[in-house]
């Protein structure tokens, strides 16, 4: 039997200014998120390169919510924060939560180049992409769905 997250608990930064976002699983509907991500990336100065990495990263986490969260709903609830203080360094959270089947996230397979090429599998690199381009990424899943926490730091 697969092994599944408990609920998670609220984000650290449950009480930092945030706003809330619904969206459709439909195509293309993750590039309404991003004009989130890039505005408040923008609001807190963040340089362009940083809001370009979270702004793949967010479509990322929808494409896998579209795809595989089987959502009775059909929607993807997405929260963004903003917290840190000027000297201290300031960051951009992004919580992306499907209400979906979850999955049992200790038994991902790396993906792996020679995966990719000699058998042809160019699928599979979403959370490592998310992974590596954010600061911080928490992966929580299991019968209430699969919520992906991640930050960056301005």
């Amino acid at each position: 039997m697969a092994q599944r997250d408990p609920a998670p608990s609220q984000p650290a930064a449950a009480g930092a200014p945030a706003v809330s976002l619904t969206i459709p699983v439909a195509p293309e509907k993750e590039i309404v998120a991003t004009a989130q991500a890039d505005a408040l990336g923008e609001y807190i100065d963040m340089g362009r390169d940083k809001i370009d990495e979270v702004k793949l990263a967010l479509v990322e986490a929808c494409i896998n919510a579209f795809e595989h969260a089987h959502t009775e709903d059909n929607q993807v609830h997405i929260t963004f924060r903003v917290g840190g203080r000027r000297e201290a360094g300031e960051w951009l959270e992004i919580e992306v939560l499907d209400r979906g089947r979850g999955f049992d996230t200790a038994g991902v397979e790396s993906p792996s180049p020679q995966k990719t090429f000699e058998e042809r599998r160019r699928r599979g690199w979403g959370l490592h992409i998310i992974k590596s381009l954010m600061d911080e990424v928490q992966i929580a899943s299991g019968e209430w769905g699969t919520r992906i926490l991640m930050r960056k730091y301005k």
